[in-house]
């Protein structure tokens, strides 16, 4: 019974991992820091307008994540940050604009952008 117990353990835990390693997207929590703080960087809110409006982080654009793929062109040669509520909409995100050769980053969710933004405005009053 061990045995079969462990089994399953290690196979779940081999497809959970195997979901979000996505290479594409792979910047430590310093390097995101440092991107969402560019000065050429652009962010990117792919929720719905209505939540967009409640809140988002500073300087933040919004196309929602079903506009993404309509919005290729205005995106290439920039520098983006994609982000939304919890971040299974900005993993989307990632995969089409690095898809269409867009630079992009996963912020994750725009608190988290908010959050970096805030930190950095604080070390710097």
């Amino acid at each position: 019974m061990k045995i079969k117990l462990f089994g399953l353990f290690l196979a779940l835990t081999f497809t959970l991992s195997a979901c979000k390693t996505n290479s594409t997207a792979t910047v430590s929590r310093a390097n995101i820091k440092e991107v969402v703080n560019s000065s050429d960087v652009t962010l990117v809110d792919v929720r719905i307008p209505e939540q967009y409006a409640a809140g988002t982080a500073k300087n933040a654009i919004n196309i929602p994540l079903a506009d993404i793929q309509n919005n290729i062109e205005t995106l290439k040669g920039k520098k983006v940050v994609v982000f939304c509520n919890k971040g299974i909409q900005a993993d989307q995100a990632m995969e089409i604009l690095k898809k269409n050769g867009v630079e992009a980053y996963d912020g994750t969710s725009w608190k988290n952008v908010k959050a970096i933004q805030d930190e950095t405005n604080k070390k710097a009053n």
